[in-house]
């Protein structure tokens, strides 16, 4: 291959990659994202899965994680989206604080997260 065409192939390789970046998720799409599916957070080597409903009930289930020795195995909280910001509270689980994520999309069915007190973490979305 000449240079003139390497060139211009390795410029189309690095100009294309740069739609398989992740997307900063906003108001709509956050919506459009999670809601009336379950999310399974990766954390801690741990998967937990998160049911979001369309109503806004979010219900987490930890029973499969083995999580029952250390809270509640599953509540339901509630969930909305604020200021480009998925939020969450539950009843007793985090003492009834509210969290908020901001949320990055790396492709179709996979999320990164990053909590508001920086904790950070991958999901995938499975319904």
């Amino acid at each position: 291959m000449s240079a003139p065409k390497t060139l211009s192939a390795i410029a189309f390789i690095v100009l294309s990659s740069g739609s398989l970046h992740a997307e900063d998720l906003q108001n709509d799409s956050i919506l459009e994202a999670i809601s009336g599916r379950k999310v399974v957070l990766s954390t801690m080597g741990f998967e937990f899965p998160l049911y979001y409903s369309a109503s806004g009930s979010v219900t987490g289930d930890g029973t499969n994680a083995g999580l029952a020795s250390y809270f509640t195995p599953k509540e339901t909280g509630q969930w909305w989206v604020a200021d480009d910001q998925l939020c969450q509270k539950f009843p007793t689980w985090y003492k009834g604080k509210t969290w908020c994520f901001e949320l990055e999309k790396v492709d179709a069915n996979r999320l990164k997260w990053r909590r508001n007190d920086g904790f950070t973490g991958k999901a995938r979305i499975t319904g």
